[in-house]
């Protein structure tokens, strides 16, 4: 399976722990791991020996400062958080298929299922988090100018991508061209172009199975009259993605399943002692 991450030095840490929880459910399988960053990160060669001890294949693809210069960036929003846009121009030709992973998520479930869907010719599978909210998909829609696309609007977090497909539809030129000319409308920019532009072409998921926003546990709950609990997570849910400015590796974080977090960093942390 290949798996692309995108980081900066800030997130070293949060890309171990993801990495070693989906390890823990998933054992036997072989991973190749691709992981974007603009320049060589500082702790390349510790990243290096924590993903070839944990028996997973590393390849560091170093983009460079100049793709997305002119793209609006902020402290939370950096230049990196676009790469994944045009992950297939860097990615070996011989990958057709990558998963990828936003770093601030822990694996609970294995994810062979997700992995393995027939895509057809649609380029993404991608969870919505606002997929009974129709209020904040014509808002989306709205303020992105594309009402002509029957889809909600999607969650990048977990993005599985048809590199076959993308690499003969999407183009950069038409990324570059969407965030000129949209550049003070996105919000959540990596994902405001690819809603812009791809929502029709993305095959939808659960979000509470593949895409479990922490953020939302309480609509979760409502949503599901109460059966979509704590117990129902850990036994059900892929991904438990900790989205937003609030983080469980904060001191002050307030959200819900901070333990789980916790519990997988300390598990983590143990493991990579071993390795000293």
């Amino acid at each position: 399976m290949n798996l692309l991450f995108v980081i900066d030095d800030a997130y070293v840490e949060q890309l171990k722990v993801a990495l070693y929880s989906i390890v823990q459910q998933m054992p036997k399988q072989a991973f190749q791991v691709f992981l974007m960053q603009q320049v060589l990160l500082k702790k390349h060669s510790e990243i290096k020996r924590f993903v070839e001890n944990l028996g997973m294949t590393y390849h560091p693809i170093v983009v460079g400062e100049d793709t997305f210069a002119s793209a609006p960036t902020t402290e939370r929003y950096p230049q990196t958080i676009y790469y994944r846009l045009l992950a297939h121009e860097f990615l070996p030709e011989e990958v057709d298929k990558v998963l990828y992973l936003d770093a601030d998520l822990i694996c609970l479930n294995g994810f062979g299922e997700l992995y393995e869907m027939e895509m057809g010719e649609q380029y993404y599978v991608a969870a919505s988090h606002n997929e009974d909210g129709k209020l904040l998909n014509y808002i989306n829609k709205l303020r992105l100018k594309n009402f002509e696309m029957d889809s909600s609007y999607f969650n990048t977090g977990v993005l599985l991508m048809n590199l076959k497909a993308i690499r003969s539809h999407v183009k950069r030129e038409d990324i570059l061209n969407f965030i000129k000319n949209n550049r003070n409308r996105l919000i959540l920019p990596d994902q405001d172009v690819l809603n812009g532009l791809y929502a029709d072409k993305v095959i939808p998921i659960p979000d509470e199975v593949y895409n479990y926003d922490a953020r939302y546990s309480l609509i979760y709950q409502i949503k599901s009259q109460g059966k979509w609990d704590l117990n129902w997570v850990i036994d059900q849910t892929v991904f438990l993605h900790f989205a937003g400015r609030d983080k469980p590796w904060n001191q002050n974080y307030s959200g819900r399943y901070s333990a789980l977090y916790k519990f997988m960093s300390s598990l983590t942390r143990k493991f990579e002692e071993t390795l000293s």
